[in-house]
């Protein structure tokens, strides 16, 4: 039996995490026109999306189940962002997309307490994606200003985390 080593995904995950939230908070609090939500769609799309899903493909066959999850969960959450957002009107929240979202942070928190054993970083990490995607979910669902600049600024804070944990 010959085994490959196979490297950590969590680092690429990070980075393209940091690029997504970054992106996203840029639109949240309202440095971006509401139109040039199409671009931070297809930047979702072309960066954010791939890269996490690599990550979680690699963290599975690392036998990581926290980096495996928490990548899947985020490439299949940032897919569905951008979507939502190409084919939605500039600006516009949606309930569904909330719900969505909800369900991703409470997801979220299962690599997190996985993480928070032994990898008290990438923990901290995961677990302010929760927090981010529970925020958004309730600017989605209300569509408050508050709201929305509490997601942006939490965004932002997670990009920090994120990046420095890559």
């Amino acid at each position: 039996i010959t085994l490959r080593p196979v490297a950590n995904g969590l680092p690429l995950g990070f980075l393209a995490l940091g690029a997504a939230t970054f992106l996203v908070s840029g639109l949240q609090l309202e440095w971006l026109e509401p139109a040039e939500g199409r671009v931070v769609a297809f930047v979702l799309l072309a960066f954010a999306f791939p890269a996490q899903l690599v990550a979680s493909v690699f963290g599975f066959l690392a036998r990581d189940v926290v980096a495996g999850t928490g990548m899947g969960v985020l490439a299949g959450t940032w897919l569905t962002v951008a979507l939502t957002t190409l084919t939605s009107a500039p600006g516009s929240t949606s309930r569904a997309l909330a719900l969505l979202l909800a369900i991703a942070a409470i997801a979220m928190l299962v690599p997190a307490s996985g993480a928070a054993s032994g990898k008290l970083v990438p923990a901290l990490v995961l677990a302010t994606t929760a927090v981010r995607f529970a925020v958004t979910a309730a600017y989605e669902w209300t569509a408050s200003d508050g709201w929305r600049v509490a997601a942006g600024v939490v965004g932002l804070v997670l990009c920090v985390l994120a990046l420095y944990a890559a």
